[in-house]
């Protein structure tokens, strides 16, 4: 089969497609033919490696899992003898940070990880673009323990994670300020947004407004720039690990103290999850929005241009 390989750490170019064998189902898992994946920052993380930590995961010298691609799609071809919740010709999708291998024609995956069946109005390549950006969003926003009719600022809402964050929020009844660039306005608007800060044209920092919860979706705040925008009590979450690590540190010992705090969740992943980002876009209360197309032989300008710090949502990867 056709597959996005990388063998060593490194920039867009150390992936080569290559044929590889196809993976054979254990007893507990399934076999599934890919029609879609994306391209996102979670592989592009794993791939450079530029947080020297993420190699306490994927490997110290070199990468133990060798095809990215955490979001899928697709089909199930196969199942093992002990599956019992699929079968097969059943439609997919699902996310796999733990082996990866969306940027093939097949994977393997177990029957009790992050996979459901597809929405029913959805296609293969929109439910591939489901899971990465709405599972981050959803587990900072469990981790906020955000309530119905507060206040939230989502910094870099066109984004995976923040077009997700601005629905997610609406759903669970927050009021949603919206932080994006002047193209995206009208976009962001029509996800939900009650109001939006073009940050282009004003500094969004000198705001009346407070805020209950700010996720910072990008990276590309730091909390001493946010911390006067929050409540009392208020939380500041970010994407990223900030200046020299501040918000691990952050993390750490403001909670200790009393007032504004810093939190750095660890996201993680339930078949749980994946049912209910499921079920909101069969309600039609979120759907991901997809930046552009690549076919799997051009992965490499994929990665390039998702880390040029241009997409809006997802790019995606057509394997089919």
């Amino acid at each position: 089969m056709r597959a996005g390989v990388y063998e060593k750490y490194g920039p867009a170019e150390v992936v080569q497609l290559k044929e590889v064998i196809k993976p054979v189902p254990k007893e507990n898992e399934v076999l599934i033919k890919v029609y879609g994946s994306t391209v996102n920052r979670t592989d592009s993380g794993f791939r450079s490696a530029e947080y020297f930590v993420s190699r306490f995961w994927s490997g110290l010298f070199r990468p133990k899992y060798q095809i990215l691609g955490c979001e899928f799609a697709g089909e199930i071809e196969e199942v093992g003898q002990d599956v019992k919740s699929f079968k097969r010709g059943d439609k997919v999708f699902g996310f796999n940070d733990k082996t990866f291998g969306g940027h093939a024609e097949y994977l393997s995956i177990a029957e009790t990880d992050a996979i459901a069946s597809i929405p029913m109005n959805t296609d293969f390549y929109e439910a591939a673009a489901i899971a990465e950006g709405g599972h981050y969003a959803l587990s900072d926003i469990k981790a906020a323990k955000v309530q119905r009719g507060q206040n939230v600022m989502v910094y870099g809402a066109t984004g995976a994670i923040g077009s997700a964050a601005v629905q997610l929020l609406k759903h669970f009844g927050a009021r949603v300020t919206a932080v994006c660039n002047t193209k995206n306005v009208e976009r962001v608007k029509n996800l939900g947004a009650d109001s939006v800060i073009d940050y282009q044209t004003e500094d969004f920092t000198q705001t009346n407004s407070r805020f209950d919860f700010i996720l910072d979706a990008v990276g590309k705040s730091s909390f001493g720039e946010c911390k006067r925008l929050l409540t009392k009590e208020g939380i500041y979450i970010s994407t990223e690990l900030g200046k020299n690590a501040e918000n691990v540190f952050f993390a750490l010992f403001t909670p200790l103290l009393k007032g504004r705090r810093v939190l750095f969740p660890i996201p993680t992943i339930t078949q749980e999850d994946v049912h209910f980002l499921k079920e909101l876009v069969e309600k039609g209360e979120y759907k991901p929005v997809i930046d552009r197309q690549y076919g799997l032989e051009q992965i490499v300008e994929a990665y390039r241009y998702v880390e040029s710090g241009q997409k809006t949502g997802s790019v995606l990867l057509k394997i089919v």
